[in-house]
């Protein structure tokens, strides 16, 4: 079963730094954790990430979920400058749910200068069918939320011209 998630906002900056910042800035100023989701707090082989086909080893801090230490790998599955990107995560390191990736995307488009749009979605895979209604409330409701933090911390990290890590 795929869930898809999405959520919409206006950042007030750059084009490129609406559309780099989520990915090529320190990720640990990202996702800061929320609930059951734990805060990641380094990556590792990231040597060429932000480059279509290369991935990264995300590491989390312990949590109720998360016994800490390498979390998920995150992997650039397409990149459009300044328009998309699209990344997936996968390898769990422990349960989610029957989730077996997360697929996310996000779109970019100046609508005027310095005035962008973004679209941010998420598709949950989930392989196990008897928890499939269990997937979809956790998609609607906790993982949304979520992604609005993210899309949050993204705006301060873009209107703070944070440095990005990668090219």
């Amino acid at each position: 079963m795929q869930t898809k998630v999405k959520v919409t906002t206006i950042y007030n900056c750059s084009l490129d730094r609406a559309f780099k910042t989520p990915i090529l800035c320190d990720i640990s100023k990202i996702h800061m954790g929320y609930g059951v989701m734990p805060k990641v707090t380094h990556c590792t082989n990231d040597e060429n990430w932000g480059k279509p086909g290369f991935s990264k080893k995300i590491y989390a801090a312990k949590s109720l979920t998360q016994k800490g230490g390498f979390a998920s790998v995150d992997k650039v599955l397409e990149r459009d400058e300044n328009k998309y990107w699209k990344i997936q995560i996968n390898e769990f390191q422990s349960w989610m749910l029957g989730f077996s990736r997360f697929v996310g995307e996000w779109q970019t488009t100046e609508i005027e200068m310095n005035k962008v749009l973004v679209e941010y979605t998420y598709t949950l895979h989930s392989d196990i069918g008897f928890l499939y209604p269990l997937n979809f409330l956790f998609a609607r409701t906790f993982w949304k939320t979520y992604m609005k933090r993210v899309l949050e911390n993204v705006r301060q990290l873009a209107y703070n011209n944070e440095p990005y890590l990668y090219e």
